[in-house]
């Protein structure tokens, strides 16, 4: 929901940033490997306890998530780092609430568990989506230059994000974030449906 103001306001930033970055030889897939580690990383730490360690990584995470794009833009993009770009985030995604889930399964295994489902329906109605979309030759800068159409809905990356930050800062939380979280993830799936249905009828 708010991805689009935030491609539209980091924007410029991310460019700034990206141009040295650029002219220092380093690719846009390098940051999207790095990102991923941090990603990882950041699930790692809280498995561990330490979501504070945790919350440093998830920022480095997105960042690197922001500026592979912007030097990708710079660069020439390609298929690859679009087929990476978008498999690494949903290791993300998967990564964080997996680390709650180990750090304490008592308490956060069955709100782990609702919220991989969520993502797991969302991540199949998003993919097969910008599938169908590109079939129909489907064009959208809704989310800026992307490798696969963006389709909007209530829990994107930047809502993503919140949740996870919010988690980091104080771990008691995870459980009512989790389920509420997942409520907001599954009904963006269904509205992504009801598009479909819409969009893609014969």
């Amino acid at each position: 929901m708010i991805d689009g103001w935030a491609s539209k306001t980091m924007g410029p930033t991310l460019t700034l940033l990206a141009r040295p970055i650029s002219a220092a030889g380093i690719s846009a897939n390098a940051i999207t490997v790095a990102s991923l580690a941090a990603g990882l990383a950041a699930g790692i730490m809280i498995a561990a306890g330490h979501s504070w360690i945790a919350l440093a990584f998830i920022l480095l995470s997105r960042l690197g998530d922001g500026l592979d794009g912007a030097v990708a833009r710079i660069r020439g993009g390609t298929d690859l780092g679009g087929y990476m770009d978008i498999v690494f985030d949903f290791f993300y995604y998967g990564a964080v609430p997996l680390g709650f889930v180990f750090y304490d399964p008592g308490t956060n295994g069955v709100a782990g568990a609702v919220l991989l489902f969520s993502f797991y329906v969302n991540g199949a109605s998003f993919l097969a989506y910008a599938i169908m979309a590109e079939k129909r030759g489907m064009r959208t800068d809704a989310r800026g230059q992307k490798s696969l159409f963006f389709t909007t809905g209530l829990a994107e990356a930047g809502e993503t994000l919140i949740i996870f930050v919010l988690a980091c800062l104080n771990p008691s939380w995870f459980p009512p974030l989790a389920y509420f979280f997942a409520a907001v993830t599954l009904y963006t799936a269904a509205s992504r449906v009801v598009l479909a249905t819409r969009v893609f009828r014969p």
